[in-house]
């Protein structure tokens, strides 16, 4: 008796994305590195730059002698053609949509086929009792005003009480010269009196803008609790001094990239050197 686990290709993967014309030869790489076809339908308003993405992909496949068909590309920019793709469950084994909301829920609603998807980036990050503070404002200045309309950006911003006096003064002054609009908990308010009270849809909502929520916690379980109940599982970072206090955060934070004292907009594909 022999057991042996064997890894397979998927098959034949549907791509489906908005605007940047880097993500065909990022899918396509992907997909066709991991032994899979791919299929690709990237938006309307860069067809024409796609189209020619895609015939020099075909050209360096046939080249490689690899089949020109391992990479195709939707050719129109007819709606249709998107409907009709995700019906087709017996040719295709698996779709990614790649894009806003709005994309994501129309491609998960239609398809037939297994959806790998996320909705929304609502990141946090906390910052603890014992923190390098010169860290933690380089760190969250970052994390929220380097790209705010990206999904890795941090929209909320977890302060321990014990550090929030000599912390957060400064770090609000730093954003709101950088235009960051600041909604905070009523202890935030006391501190920095020119936030906005936050609301309880501020918790659950990814601005994409340069608006921040900050709240300050008792401690670490609260900031966990808080997580817990608003992420979305993308990323999340704590920044601290303590090694058990990292652990605990990383053990206990579901999401697709936990990270201690570096910023979440690390959480990136090319950063990664796995592609945009």
């Amino acid at each position: 008796l022999l057991i042996e686990k064997v890894t397979i290709p998927i098959g034949v993967i549907g791509v489906i994305y908005e605007s940047r014309p880097d993500v065909t030869t990022d899918a396509a790489g992907l997909c066709v590195k991991s032994a899979n076809a791919v299929i690709l339908r990237g938006g309307s308003e860069v067809l024409n730059s796609n189209l020619k993405i895609w015939r020099v992909l075909q050209r360096v496949a046939s080249a490689c002698h690899l089949p020109e068909a391992c990479v195709q590309m939707i050719e129109v920019a007819d709606r249709e053609a998107v409907e009709e793709l995700l019906k087709l469950d017996n040719y295709l084994d698996m779709v990614v949509p790649r894009g806003g909301k709005s994309l994501i829920s129309t491609v998960t609603k239609m398809a037939r086929m297994p959806v790998i998807k996320h909705y929304e980036g609502v990141c946090h990050t906390y910052v603890d009792c014992e923190v390098d503070l010169d860290l933690a404002y380089r760190v969250c200045f970052n994390a929220k005003v380097q790209r705010p309309g990206t999904c890795n950006a941090m929209e909320t911003l977890l302060i321990h009480k014990d550090i929030a006096s000599s912390f957060l003064p400064r770090m609000v002054k730093l954003l709101e010269d950088a235009g960051v609009e600041i909604r905070g908990c009523d202890a935030t308010r006391r501190l920095v009196p020119s936030a906005l009270m936050a609301t309880e849809t501020d918790w659950a909502t990814e601005y994409l803008d340069l608006i921040l929520s900050v709240k300050i916690v008792d401690d670490l379980n609260q900031a966990i609790e808080h997580i817990q109940k608003y992420g979305s599982g993308h990323s999340e970072a704590i920044l601290t001094k303590l090694y058990d206090t990292a652990r605990r955060f990383v053990e206990a934070v579901d999401a697709s990239a936990v990270f201690v004292n570096t910023s979440t907009r690390f959480n990136d594909g090319y950063q990664f050197g796995l592609g945009a």
